[in-house]
This record gives structure tokens, sequence and C-alpha cells, in this order.
């Protein structure tokens, strides 16, 4: 996705811990005449969908959302997304911790590092990294380095020597667009505004 189409700012971080909604993985079912089944994974990874409308209560909520909707014009641009139940290296609600992430091995050239997060043997790219959030260590020291929270790519000031365990901990938003290219709002009584759906939907390789 070119930089063009994405804003780096923050969905309303009240209404984003309100979402429901988790990660979506792509697999074709087969049965055959047997009653066996034939099962083929069609994405490599998952994407994750939210909804935040039940999150919009308030008149003031509804404006500011609608005020983002178009600022970001629907579906065109996208923008960070706190998910409060995946949101850093480490457990739901801990600390950031230098060793929470493997994110590489030292060859004694490379300086740079992809921020990953592990689950139990399926690989994330961390993306969109939050800024001063992050903490990096070389064989449990922690090292130097810079950080584009732009596409979560850390570049050490010292390469790490062959073998040396490069490790992270970070908190991160999730890169997604709106999922409509309408809000259906349902004013109701005493001026109380809802938003019946606001889908959001993971932008994958942004």
């Amino acid at each position: 996705m070119s930089l063009a189409n994405f804003h780096e700012v923050s969905f309303p971080l009240p209404l984003a811990l309100a979402a429901s909604g988790g990660p979506e993985r792509r697999v074709d079912v087969v049965t055959l005449a047997s009653g066996a089944e034939v099962r083929n994974a069609a994405w490599s990874g998952s994407r994750r969908r939210w909804d935040v409308g039940s999150a919009v209560s308030r008149i003031e909520a509804l404006q500011e959302v609608i005020a983002f909707f178009e600022a970001r014009a629907g579906r065109l641009h996208g923008f960070r997304f706190r998910d409060a139940l995946d949101d850093r290296s480490g457990a739901p609600g801990a600390a950031v911790s230098a060793s929470d992430q493997v994110i590489g091995l030292g060859d004694g050239e490379t300086t740079g590092f992809q921020l990953i997060k592990d689950y139990n043997g399926w690989t994330r790219k961390i993306l969109k990294p939050v800024n001063g959030s992050v903490v990096v260590a070389v064989d449990g020291e922690e090292a130097a380095f810079s950080l584009d929270a732009t596409t979560g790519l850390v570049t050490l000031a010292v390469a790490p020597g062959e073998g040396q365990a490069v490790t992270a901990g970070f908190r991160f938003d999730c890169p997604v667009r709106f999922d409509s290219d309408r809000l259906d709002v349902n004013l109701e009584a005493f001026g109380a505004g809802r938003v019946l759906s606001i889908p959001l939907v993971e932008l994958v390789g942004c």
C-alpha cells in the first residue's frame, strides 16, 4: 500500500477499546463423497476485523467518528487502530520487556531487523509500532537503535555478532481501513446517536 493511502493517525482510543472482533482465516473446505474433508488454507496468514459501532453511544462520540470517517474518505485511506486484546509484544497487560520477542540473529553485518510477534509458530510482522514503546536487546543487553515507526523496521547502531540473538519489546497498532463507504446513523430520543455498524478491516502488508 502506498504511503499516500495511509494516514499515520489513530482511531479514537476510547472507542477502539470497546470494539468487538478478532482474527479471521480463509480456509476452503471440500467434503468428499465418503464424508471426509479436504481443507486448504487460501490465505497464508490471518486478517483481523472489528466493529466499533457498539462503542458509539454519545452524540459527541458520534460526531468524532463522523469527522474521522470523512477525513479518511471512507475506505480510501488507512489508519492506526489499537486492538485492546493484542497490542503488545508480551502477555496482555504485561509491561514491555526487551526479551519479549526474538526478531533475528546477528551475522556480523546486518543492522536492520523487522519487528515481529510469534503466535506459537506463526509469525506476524509488526508494521505500526507505537513510537517510544520499543526496546531492543542483543544477547540480553539493551542496544542502541533507531526505529521507523511507519514500517516496524529497527536499525541497530552496531551490527550484532554472528549468532547473537536480537530481541525486542513493543506496543503496536494495527493498520486498518473502514470496510464501508457509508455510516448508517440512528438518531434516538433525547439527542443520543447510535451508529449501527462501523466495520474495520486489517490492511495486510501495509
